[in-house]
């Protein structure tokens, strides 16, 4: 007998064919997808939304990914690199406003200038904030003992996308050499886990050449892998990238963002207590982007602090949003009138990080 879509909602585990059901929800069948996924997420993380102050520290990228804007071929990009002064005095205005967490994120480098400085700033930022920050890296591939130094001296999370988790399709959007190897982004992140950290991942929505089927696959490779955060967003493409030249072959935009809600819905389903990030990508298409990501599930926003005059060359896709200085203020008016809190001060670590590693 073939069962409802509220059946499904109500299975205890759910099958590859239940996930792709789900995400093929109507915008009818979503309220009822979104409700289950706000009584899991209250159940779980309760109401609590964690605060990511985001520094962007370096848009220098070794790495050609064909989707970024900031791709090593990219010759329109202004390259920058902040200084130690600059990632500090950002770092302090973090702290002394409250924020319990930091991100930093980068292109990917893997040379010792690169590993030995974000290692100092590590050092740093710990003696600044007498340790009362906890710390997120997006620095890309590294080696174990990288990630091993970098986690004793502050690291406490990591993100590494792996874009898709279908190999074909990841090869489809990646140059073909041992740069962009799918097996070492599967390794870097095995090591990540082994090394300590919160780990994190996470996808692209609305790829060239992406189905449902590959998006339910991504959200059982994250169960697989059993990872403790995640941050995934639409696809939104950069017009000096090679996959520009599919756009007209692209979903429309608005449901790429009605996709990316229900992953957002569906992932909290299978994983009920990890972090999950609404990403600054949904806000570029919808001015309440965060929001509707919140009510779907996520429990993480990352407000960018980067100093503003470098902004707007982070730009890894097209009409990324550029908020104001005054974005501290934004975000908890805004949460708050949805019925969530901002956690002030939290670490905001993943309960599901603190539940396997007491195992």
């Amino acid at each position: 007998m073939k069962l409802s879509f509220k059946d499904i909602l109500n299975k205890k585990e759910l099958s590859r064919d239940d996930i792709i059901i789900l995400l093929n929800a109507t915008q009818q069948e979503s309220k009822l997808l979104f409700a289950k996924s706000k009584e899991i997420r209250l159940k779980h993380v309760g109401n609590k939304v964690y605060l990511r102050g985001l520094i962007e520290l370096s848009n220098i990228c070794k790495k050609d990914c064909l989707y970024c804007g900031i791709r090593k071929s990219n010759k329109h990009v202004c390259r920058y690199n902040l200084t130690d002064e600059e990632v500090l005095r950002t770092v302090k205005y973090a702290y002394d406003n409250n924020y319990g967490s930091l991100a930093i994120q980068s292109g990917e480098l893997d040379n010792n200038i690169f590993v030995e400085r974000v290692n100092n700033l590590l050092i740093k930022i710990k003696e600044l904030t007498k340790g009362k920050l906890h710390i997120t890296l997006s620095c890309g591939e590294q080696s174990e003992e990288t990630y091993l130094k970098w986690n004793k001296n502050g690291g406490n999370r990591y993100l590494l996308r792996i874009e898709s988790s279908t190999k074909e399709l990841y090869n489809k959007i990646h140059p073909n050499n041992e740069t962009h190897s799918f097996e070492k982004r599967i390794e870097a992140l095995k090591a990540l886990r082994k090394t300590g950290y919160q780990t994190g991942t996470g996808v692209m929505i609305g790829l060239p050449f992406q189905t449902t089927e590959n998006l339910a696959d991504d959200l059982l490779f994250m169960k697989e892998i059993d990872i403790d955060m995640v941050g995934m967003g639409p696809y939104l493409e950069q017009k000096d990238t090679p996959l520009y030249k599919f756009k007209d072959s692209l979903k429309p935009i608005e449901e790429r963002y009605f996709m990316t809600l229900k992953m957002i819905a569906v992932l909290r389903i299978l994983m009920k207590n990890i972090n999950i990030a609404a990403t600054t990508a949904l806000e570029a298409i919808g001015v309440n982007g965060r929001e509707k990501a919140i009510t779907a599930g996520a429990n993480v926003i990352m407000p960018n602090i980067t100093p503003a005059v470098y902004r707007e060359n982070y730009m890894i896709y097209e009409n990324k949003p550029l908020p104001s200085s005054k974005e501290i203020l934004v975000p908890e008016k805004r949460i708050k009138k949805i019925g969530y809190k901002i956690e002030w001060g939290d670490f905001g670590d993943s309960a599901h990080f603190k539940k396997r590693t007491q195992k």
